[in-house]
């Protein structure tokens, strides 16, 4: 009796411990060589080409997204054509402008800060990270934190949003949230060609 119960103590401690060592992350680079970065993901996305109008014009968007419990990382992707890189800040100041006016609009906030990326040179490149809080009856019910990047490619343009959508109500501090080793990773491991 005394070796069958400690059998059922070893397997109970060997099931627990495989559980411990088995993450909920599993981190993974993933190269895209059309759209011209890499990344690491927490796990594996699953990629969606679309097209998306854009001043009587259709766009390809490129977006490789993995879920994660409460959390959704995502990278955008949109190339403009040589002659049409003069609409690249115009482009950006739309897809600002969706996410901020939607967050004012559900009594949210917007907080920027300065930040950097690291392009595939190893060059660091000043960027603006947003922190955007979606509210509903005065309560957060969604952050996000977003960057925007945009990087000359063979006489095109390539802009990148790069975002982690966090669901959950009442997560605290918007940049005390998304400055965790699981965000930080994911954004600082993004490099641009």
């Amino acid at each position: 009796m005394f070796k069958s119960a400690l059998r059922v103590c070893i397997s109970l401690a060997v099931i627990f411990s495989l559980l411990a060592c088995s993450p909920k992350l599993n981190w993974r680079t993933v190269q895209s060589p059309e759209q011209k970065y890499s990344a690491l993901f927490p796990g594996k996305p699953d990629k969606l080409d679309r097209r998306i109008p854009y001043q009587d014009q259709e766009l390809k968007q490129t977006l490789e997204a993995v879920k994660i419990d409460d959390d959704i990382y995502s990278i955008s992707s949109i190339r403009l054509p040589a002659n049409q890189a003069d609409m690249t800040q115009k482009m950006i100041e739309q897809l600002q402008s969706n996410l901020f006016d939607r967050a004012k609009a559900s009594g949210g906030k917007v907080l920027v800060e300065e930040s950097a990326y690291q392009s595939s040179e190893s060059r660091r490149i000043p960027v603006k990270d947003y922190f955007i809080a979606f509210s509903s009856n005065g309560k957060t019910q969604q952050s996000m934190r977003v960057r925007w990047i945009v990087r000359p490619s063979d006489s095109s343009s390539w802009v990148y949003q790069v975002s982690v959508l966090h669901a959950n109500a009442e997560t605290g501090d918007l940049k005390t949230l998304f400055f965790k080793e699981e965000y930080e990773s994911f954004f600082n491991e993004f490099h641009p060609e």
